[in-house]
């Protein structure tokens, strides 16, 4: 697994819907829990960080 670069997950967190950004802060759990998964999507999306979802029997080889 790769390091990921602080500066960049930063400007990732910061480019993500500002009503995620906000809504993480919520005092609603529903609200909160949303707002975090897409948090977590827009990261995935835009480290390109592999979800895990691939075909198991494909190899994985280095780049």
């Amino acid at each position: 697994m790769e390091r990921i670069d602080p500066h960049q997950l930063t400007e990732v967190i910061l480019s993500a819907p500002a009503w995620a950004r906000v809504g993480i802060t919520m005092p609603d759990e529903r609200m909160r829990k949303r707002a975090a998964q897409e948090l977590a999507a827009t990261i995935v999306e835009q480290l390109g960080i592999e979800d895990g979802e691939g075909d198991e029997g494909q190899l994985r080889l280095p780049m």
